[in-house]
């Protein structure tokens, strides 16, 4: 049958993130895999040597709006070129690290690294899982699948996300999808960040059918 109420997290499970056999992130040596399921595809390492530095560049730019795409796409081709693997998180780390090289040393340099890297491993592993193509999906079937006046809230954690989740429901309105839309997204209070720091970018929209 037809659903009343659909609840959508699209956030990556935070025991995934901490293992690191799973090389989800970046603050800890391990594989650079980032599958979802590791039973199914190829590793971000093995991705990463078949794309070219164009290919590159623009899931960085795509997938994570990296403003050093450029730099790190170039970095990652000369690694390549040299001999020299991408098979681990701490090699893709110090990759990303020597692309930055040209900005001055100061405290700030630290910050931008990080978000960098955090942008590049994101952007990585929504390329792996194909996540924005089995988002789309979902969201091309979600009105069919509700009851008339059904309900369904959307949790993103980035602006990639939130653009195709925005963008299609636009869409969706105007064809006569839905009878009521969230007009502004609905962010988590600064009490629900301090004891839960990984909800920062959340952002969650609503719908009725």
């Amino acid at each position: 049958g037809l659903f009343d109420f659909v609840l959508a997290d699209l956030g990556v499970s935070s025991m995934q993130i901490d293992n690191p056999e799973r090389g989800f992130s970046y603050k800890v040596e391990g594989p650079l895999d980032l599958r979802l399921n590791p039973d199914k595809g190829i590793s971000a390492a093995e991705r990463l040597r078949e794309l070219t530095r164009d290919e590159i560049e623009g899931m960085l730019r795509e997938n994570a709006d990296e403003p050093y795409a450029e730099q790190i796409a170039k970095e990652i081709m000369r690694t390549f070129r040299q001999g020299e693997q991408i098979d681990t998180t701490g090699q893709l780390k110090e990759v990303i690290e020597r692309a930055l090289v040209f900005l001055p040393d100061d405290k700030e340099k630290k910050d931008i690294i990080k978000k960098t890297c955090q942008r590049t491993f994101q952007a990585l592993r929504i390329d792996v899982n194909s996540e924005f193509e089995v988002l789309e999906e979902f969201l091309e079937k979600l009105p069919h699948i509700l009851a008339p006046g059904g309900r369904v809230a959307i949790l993103t954690f980035h602006s990639g996300e939130d653009r195709l989740v925005k963008k299609i429901r636009k869409r969706q309105q105007k064809e006569g999808l839905w009878s009521e839309v969230a007009k502004n997204v609905i962010r988590p209070s600064k009490e629900e960040c301090h004891r839960n720091g990984r909800a920062r970018s959340t952002k969650m929209r609503w719908a009725i059918k």
